[in-house]
């Protein structure tokens, strides 16, 4: 084993971000009322003017693959929490649009989702290290798009 490689700090650095995501990732999402794709998918609408994106934007950008989106957007359109709809500009394409049900999940998902990340994520930083830790990972995003 190469004992360099095995303690570069790069290694370290991708670790601890691994770490830090995977011990977040379950308290943040705690009493969501919704599974955690249903939330991300009702959070994307929910932030998007009009509360519509293309079914392929959309699953694009909760990271699916289309079948699996497809069979995940159907099992929250039989909720109700989504609809389907055509899209007036591409007849082959369709729309994931929130439905009242969904918002009112979305309004109930994020009152609780607020306060976990306010505990687990933004109250043990100071303002400055969440400036930074903003501009950190836009850079790290838009630099891997």
């Amino acid at each position: 084993m190469d004992a360099q490689l095995l303690h570069d700090d790069d290694v370290t650095l991708y670790g601890l971000f691994v770490e830090a995501f995977t011990r977040l990732r379950p308290l943040v999402h705690r009493d969501l009322g919704v599974p955690d794709t249903w939330f991300e998918v009702l959070l994307r609408l929910g932030r998007t003017p009009g509360h519509r994106l293309r079914m392929t934007d959309l699953a694009e950008a909760v990271s699916f693959s289309s079948g699996g989106f497809t069979r995940l957007a159907d099992r929250m359109a039989k909720e109700g929490l989504i609809r389907r709809d055509p899209d007036p500009e591409d007849r082959r394409a369709s729309l994931a649009a929130l439905t009242d049900k969904g918002a009112e999940a979305l309004d109930r998902a994020l009152a609780a989702h607020v306060s976990q990340l306010h505990r687990h994520v933004t109250a043990p930083l100071s303002v400055e290290d969440r400036r930074h830790l903003e501009r950190i990972l836009r850079t790290l995003r838009d630099a891997n798009a």
